[in-house]
């Protein structure tokens, strides 16, 4: 008689891609909490706008025809060279060092990728330059300066928590 062995799972589990995105999409607006938070504004009053988005202007005369781009591409436009921290399927994020400051560039596969990421820096709050399928977090008083370059939209995401007192 012969006995068959049951066939054991592996306790390990393979994670979906949603939940990889949403960890990837948590670790991005990580990296950017430093970024955001010695460079973030104070509050502007209102109050009944907290945690939507404000889109600004959109123009850029100096970029001609921009994104969506590669990460090396929005580095070479905003004058520095790229060093890659991530390269996932579903964003790619470099660091650029530049004597004015440092900042990072993320840019997605998807437009759906792209809103995810949004969604999740929303919490930390801060000012972001947005194109299509990109991301530029910079010091606010540069944002600007990168609109003009890239083109895109600085989009002012409300963090979660108490308004930051005024003093």
């Amino acid at each position: 008689m012969s006995q068959q062995q049951p066939t054991t799972r592996s306790p390990r589990r393979t994670p979906s891609r949603a939940r990889r995105l949403r960890a990837l999409a948590a670790a991005g607006a990580l990296i950017v909490l430093p970024l955001v938070t010695a460079c973030g504004g104070g509050d502007d009053g209102k109050g009944a706008d907290r945690g939507k988005a404000a889109p600004s202007v959109t123009a850029a005369p100096a970029a001609g025809v921009v994104a969506p781009a590669k990460v090396e591409v929005i580095a070479g436009l905003t004058g520095c060279k790229a060093k890659i921290r991530i390269d996932a399927d579903e964003l790619r994020q470099g660091l650029c060092h530049t004597k004015k400051a440092d900042y990072l560039i993320t840019t997605f596969p998807e437009e759906k990728f792209k809103e995810t990421w949004l969604e999740e820096a929303r919490v930390y709050g801060g000012k972001y330059l947005v194109g299509t399928r990109w991301v530029v977090s910079v010091k606010p008083a540069l944002l600007e300066s990168f609109r003009a370059k890239l083109g895109g939209t600085i989009r002012e995401l409300r963090g979660i928590g108490p308004k930051p007192s005024g003093r």
